[in-house]
């Protein structure tokens, strides 16, 4: 299935603030919006350094730009699409922070 990003202008503002992370998001959302997932291993074929977040979460983190970045999505297979919902981004240390009082699972920024 085509992947339907929600939210891309939240990435967009992210990037207006870390130039830096431009070209990796650019590359990010081309590879995204040209994927086909039919279920959530097939996220983890196209990047293999992304990691889906427990068992019911319906949530995967990326590593963007060498690991510089993260995003947190929720994901949802609908008939005809995958639904992508970007819920979180951040730098590394900042997802770090997140992670160590347990928000990953539940943080909803966007």
């Amino acid at each position: 299935m085509k992947v339907h990003i929600i939210k891309r202008q939240t990435i967009q503002k992210f990037v207006e603030r870390h130039a830096h992370g431009k070209r990796p998001f650019e590359h990010w959302l081309t590879t995204t919006i040209n994927a086909d997932w039919n279920r959530p291993e097939d996220i983890i074929k196209t990047f293999g350094t992304a990691d889906l977040l427990g068992h019911t979460s319906d949530r995967v983190v990326f590593n963007v730009g060498g690991n510089n970045y993260r995003v947190i999505a929720k994901y949802y297979f609908g008939n005809q699409k995958m639904h992508l919902f970007i819920k979180w981004i951040g730098t590394h240390a900042e997802y770090d922070e997140l992670c160590s009082h347990n928000r990953q699972f539940s943080v909803d920024d966007y």
